[in-house]
């Protein structure tokens, strides 16, 4: 089992303060589901966690099985066991597809490659199970795809790398409701002790399909309400106004600060 540990971070852009001390455990085997009205800082969350420069620590640790990635590049935290799902994922001209998928891999194996039929046989049927066109290997990264395209692209990939942990920031977006069952069934099939996944949301649609075992609400830079099932029905029936009566939140305030 690996754990993912978050204590107290406090991220900052160009001196503003977005994250004001985050607290968060994730264990292999579990979904944690972050929800929140806009500007709350929960895709700083996932671009901090990854290592994105825009985004200055400015307090707190953040360990992989008590490893502090805060230490690490981009590309070092890729290989110690995360990854993240972009909200808005890149377009990459003249590279494919299997080339990028390829490259990916032996980066995250240290340097060694995967046997070609071996590497052809998994991406054919991880292609297959996310419903995806035959001729992805062949067309180059991103490029001309759909919305529901690039995110069902970016899933590929989680499925191919197989990390320890997977940030999925906002995956339901651009997503008909066809391809959010497919996305959601693959991603809540991949679950189990050896991955756990954090997943930034603003809608419960994606939860239908993905089962979260923590529900977390963060408002102002902070989780401040986790449960479970019950914060998402309650979040569905009444969205984010009871947390502000609940707790005395100003959410113009918190979303100004």
């Amino acid at each position: 089992m690996s754990v993912l540990t978050i204590s107290n971070l406090k991220v900052s852009i160009e001196d503003k303060e977005i994250l004001k001390g985050v607290n968060l455990v994730v264990k292999s085997g579990e979904v944690h589901a972050i929800m929140g009205p806009n500007g709350t800082g929960k895709s700083t969350l996932a671009s901090a966690l990854m290592g994105h420069p825009k985004y200055e620590v400015t307090e707190g640790e953040v360990t992989l099985d008590e490893e502090n990635i805060l230490d690490l590049e981009v590309d070092e935290r890729a290989r110690a066991g995360l990854f993240l799902a972009m909200q808005y994922p890149a377009e990459v001209p003249g590279v494919t597809n299997s080339d990028f998928m390829r490259s990916a891999l032996k980066a995250v194996n240290d340097g060694k490659q995967t046997p070609l039929f071996e590497f052809i046989t998994k991406y054919e049927n991880a292609a297959k199970e996310l419903k995806m066109r035959e001729d992805l290997p062949h067309r180059y990264l991103n490029e001309g795809f759909s919305g529901g395209e690039k995110k069902r692209n970016e899933i590929l990939q989680l499925k191919m790398l197989k990390p320890k942990f997977a940030i999925l920031d906002e995956i339901d977006s651009g997503l008909d409701i066809d391809a959010l069952k497919i996305v959601g069934e693959n991603v809540n099939d991949m679950v189990n002790s050896d991955f756990g996944c954090i997943l930034i949301t603003h809608y419960q649609r994606i939860l239908d399909h993905i089962k979260p075992t923590n529900v977390h609400i963060m408002i102002d830079g902070k989780i401040v309400l986790s449960g479970g099932q019950e914060l998402i029905e309650k979040i569905d029936q009444n969205g984010y106004e009871w947390v502000k009566e609940e707790l005395g939140i100003d959410f113009q305030e918190a979303e100004q600060a």
